[in-house]
């Protein structure tokens, strides 16, 4: 069976592709290195992290992007012997703008090289490619419109080496995401609509012409899970299709899991698959709904062997000039402040259970008030946790919405930690625990979202992060060495389930 999320954690807007035996899952990174994150199988059953494709600034530019901007849906696809990699770099969403600018680039393997990226219009995001059969190549995406009381436009298509852009779908219901797919004669649109959140959907539309016009599908969304709060697998939508060596169809798509009926979702949008049947000539999900346990495709059982600790890094791409790794040990030269958006010395990775915990022990020396190193519960530069080591000893900040507060101060300590409990956060030093509960909660995708007077300050996109992370307000040359770092997922507290 496959279990979902195949992907658990912060893994959103997958696309799905599958190169003779192997099948590839590319998913958005907003603000965090490694860009655009894939994972590898050949049996949709079981996944590798093949580790981020946009590695180096060469490739892509996160200095300054807003919390949840960067990159957005990227799209793979593979024509002609190569890889194609569609993303955007959001710069800014707010204020009844989308700053945007999509890229493309190539590759003769998943493993790169990558070619230089090419710019490609940006009226609009969630871009991808559709490879017609006559070997033309077709640029996709929705299209935002900035004037006021306007947004969202619909999908658009165009050649990619250049031609007019043609709507081929007007907006419905916060319509995105697009992937075309020719079927037997027929070209499906397959779109997320409702918003990416407790009304997100994926609809298929039809045609027998590329350029429309699209019929949907008469039963209604592909798979929603709006109408069931009960459901596991909440917010399901923005889907790819893929098929199988056998034929057999399966669809790749977003979803979360909240620790109450519509409540908060800490670990983000996850990546889950579901069978796909074909009825009359539409493909469909049973009962329209994603599901935690699908019947996996009649394919030999390729498990992987243990991966090694994957970390992401914020808004600059992991170099020597302020990161090593040497083993189980990583040293880290401070950075901005938790509010800079240049360049933060945050070293982290994504939490991927509801009950886990992380442990690192730290040798640092601050050598003023402007240096701290610990560890830190993270969503983004306006929510956080931080258990540091500063002049003052060890305290524990937390940022709600920017308003900081200290919850503890003691004496320094040399082995920190931390643990998730569903809704509740603790932290421990030198094995005693921090006799303070923490809000866990704060540090979710409905938390982050900030609406003031109808304008967006903020979106929350990324999930909850654990991670090391050393401050260096004046750019003195703080450094901090972390080492025996653990992350393990935990039935209950306290008991370790196995360690990823």
């Amino acid at each position: 069976m496959i279990r979902n999320p195949v992907l658990p954690g912060f893994h959103p807007d997958p696309s799905i592709l599958r190169v003779g035996d192997d099948y590839y899952l590319a998913t958005s990174t907003f603000e965090w290195y490694p860009g655009v994150r894939v994972h590898h199988s050949r049996d949709l059953v079981h996944w590798r992290s093949l580790g981020g494709v946009l590695t180096d600034r060469r490739l892509l530019d996160l200095s300054g992007v807003p919390d949840s901007g960067g990159i957005w849906a990227p799209d793979l696809t593979y024509a002609n012997g190569l890889f194609h990699l569609v993303y955007g770099v959001m710069d800014n969403y707010g204020h009844g703008f989308k700053d945007i600018c999509n890229y493309l680039v190539t590759a003769p393997s998943i493993d790169g090289p990558w070619s230089d990226p090419v710019q490609l219009p940006g009226r609009g995001f969630d871009a991808a490619l559709y490879h017609d059969e006559d070997g033309t190549s077709y640029l996709l995406n929705m299209v935002f419109d900035s004037r006021p009381g306007r947004g969202f436009a619909g999908i658009e298509l165009q050649p990619l080496g250049g031609g007019e852009p043609r709507l081929i779908l007007e907006n419905r219901h916060i319509t995105e995401g697009p992937h075309v797919y020719k079927i037997d004669g027929w070209y499906y649109l397959m779109v997320a609509e409702g918003g990416t959140g407790y009304e997100h959907g994926a609809t298929v539309l039809r045609s027998r012409s590329l350029e429309g016009p699209y019929e949907p599908d008469p039963a209604g969304p592909m798979f929603t899970s709006r109408h069931d709060p009960g459901l596991e697998l909440q917010k399901a939508g923005h889907g790819c299709l893929v098929q199988t060596q056998d034929g057999d169809w399966y669809v790749a798509h977003l979803a979360a899991r909240p620790s109450t009926p519509r409540g908060r979702c800490v670990l983000g949008r996850e990546t889950a698959i579901q069978h796909v049947e074909w009825v009359d000539g539409w493909p469909r999900v049973a009962g329209g709904v994603a599901v935690v346990e699908v019947p996996a495709p009649a394919l030999p059982p390729h498990p992987w062997p243990p991966a090694e600790e994957e970390w992401s890094t914020l808004r600059r791409p992991a170099s020597p000039d302020w990161v090593t790794f040497d083993g189980d040990q990583v040293t880290i030269k401070g950075g901005q402040s938790p509010y800079g958006l240049r360049s933060p010395s945050l070293v982290a990775r994504r939490v991927t259970g509801m009950k886990c915990a992380f442990e690192a022990s730290v040798t640092f020396e601050p050598g003023s008030v402007h240096q701290s190193a610990g560890i830190t519960a993270y969503y983004n530069s306006r929510n956080w946790y931080h258990l540091a080591i500063t002049t003052d000893g060890l305290v524990l900040t937390g940022s709600d919405r920017g308003a900081r507060t200290v919850h503890f101060t003691g004496d320094p300590a040399s082995r920190l930690g931390l643990e998730f409990d569903g809704p509740v956060l603790r932290f421990s030093c030198d094995g005693k625990p921090i006799p303070v509960e923490l809000d866990a909660t704060t540090l979710s995708d409905e938390y982050a979202d900030e609406i003031i007077d109808g304008q967006i300050r903020a979106f929350g996109f990324t999930g909850a992060f654990v991670g090391l992370w050393v401050q260096d307000l004046a750019g003195e040359g703080g450094r901090a060495t972390f080492h025996d770092i653990r992350y393990r997922l935990l039935e209950d507290v306290g008991e370790p389930l196995r360690e990823e």
